[in-house]
């Protein structure tokens, strides 16, 4: 992980987990935190063992642990979009502080899924054809290369 995106996507990917252990933990004792709800207390637990080993991969660069991650994200978030948000907003219903929070919560959950896949794609794509402007000019240059004289000592002492 050379890029600071990376990084960053990692670390808020750490910080999304801790959220939502909180979350958990105050749902199993019934409580909301700061209106925040966890939609499924038995998902969610699975689902937090879950980002566990899909950050590690993400850490490792497996893209195995990117699709992973947004497949469950996809499933838990888009599940709780598309049974409580969407059909609010479809009906012209009111939609209260506490849907829209927690529909924003389930949006920056998929959306930092997504990020972490397109960062495993790029990166992916970046391993496979590295550029590097400052260099290139150079190494894939003929004109630059070394021309030995034929009169050259080619024997290679070592010094001791």
């Amino acid at each position: 992980m050379k890029n600071i995106s990376s990084w960053l996507i990692a670390i808020f990917m750490f910080m999304f987990w801790v959220f939502r252990v909180i979350v958990a933990f105050q749902a199993q004792y019934e409580k909301d935190f700061g209106g925040f709800k966890a939609f499924n207390l038995k998902i969610e637990v699975i689902l937090l063992f879950i980002v566990v080993l899909c950050i590690i991969l993400f850490l490792r660069r497996n893209i195995i642990g990117g699709i992973i991650y947004i497949i469950a994200y996809g499933y838990y978030f888009g599940g709780y979009i598309f049974s409580s948000f969407l059909p609010q907003i479809l009906a012209g219903e009111n939609i209260g502080f506490i849907t829209l929070q927690n529909s924003l919560v389930a949006v920056l959950g998929f959306l930092l899924a997504f990020l972490a896949l397109f960062d495993l794609i790029i990166d992916r794509a970046r391993k496979r054809d590295p550029k590097d402007k400052k260099t290139d000019w150079f190494f894939q240059n003929e004109k630059y290369s070394r021309k030995l004289d034929e009169r050259a000592d080619k024997n290679e002492y070592r010094n001791y």
